[in-house]
């Protein structure tokens, strides 16, 4: 997805360290704005100022912890919605911050390699931008936007997590593709004589065009032509597109 289009959600990014500050903000920065916070009262001030779309916070802080910031929040009706990520040891993932499901979108095991936290982050930005795409429609359950700003990797990935039902449609160069989704999983998906799986596959290569996601017509397809679920066609898909360039490159 480009920066211009993630643009449109706000983290805030809570954490006492401030190399991880630097490393972590400077790895989201492309895909969404990073608000700072230095400590858990900082964050908190910043988030009742000007609550973020989302919230990224370390559990091991200084006076406020991220729990206690968790539960400040939660008991605020303005800001009780604000999903988060957390940040802590695996231990204390387990043993104090499991039981936290209600509003925690995810936990990120310390050490973490900053490609990870991206993933996993980004995940959360790019449902939080279709569902800002979805309230601004023009047409009431109706989200159009182009692939140059949100991918089919990203739409994808945004409909399985929110678990959507819809019809997603593709067109680029006078082709167009139709993937039908129940509860986030792509049940039915057709290029012209493609269908299933395949189908995917090839629309998933697109990365230039226009697509249309009607949550109106989620029941128009009552056919299932895919054999794997929504993560796993985008896996064999990432599988195939390494294998094609695996066998572009030359030998020497």
């Amino acid at each position: 997805m480009s920066a211009a289009a993630t643009k449109s959600v706000k983290l805030l990014l809570a954490d006492d360290n401030p190399l991880i500050r630097d490393l972590v903000s400077k790895s989201l920065e492309p895909f969404c704005e990073v608000m700072i916070a230095a400590d858990g009262a900082d964050a908190l001030l910043k988030v009742i100022d000007e609550p973020p779309d989302v919230i990224l916070c370390d559990y091991k802080m200084p006076g406020l912890d991220g729990r206690q910031l968790f539960e400040k929040l939660r008991g605020r009706e303005a800001t009780r919605h604000i999903p988060f990520l957390f940040m802590a040891s695996r231990t204390d993932i387990e043993e104090k911050l499991r039981p936290l499901v209600d509003g925690v979108e995810d936990f990120i095991s310390k050490p973490f390699l900053a490609k990870d936290l991206v993933r996993t982050a980004k995940k959360i930005v790019d449902r939080l931008h279709l569902e800002k795409l979805q309230k601004r429609a023009s047409r009431p359950g109706v989200i159009q936007g182009r692939l140059e700003e949100m991918s089919m990797i990203d739409l994808l990935q945004s409909l399985e997590m929110g678990q959507k039902s819809c019809r997603l449609v593709v067109q680029k160069n006078g082709e167009t593709g139709e993937l039908y989704f129940a509860g986030g999983q792509c049940r039915d998906a057709r290029i012209g004589k493609i269908v299933g799986d395949d189908a995917v596959y090839k629309v998933l290569l697109w990365t230039e065009g226009e697509f249309e996601i009607d949550f109106n017509a989620a029941n128009a397809s009552t056919n299932t032509t895919t054999t794997r679920s929504t993560t796993g066609l985008l896996m064999e898909a990432m599988r195939l597109m390494d294998e094609a360039n695996r066998d572009a490159v030359p030998s020497n």
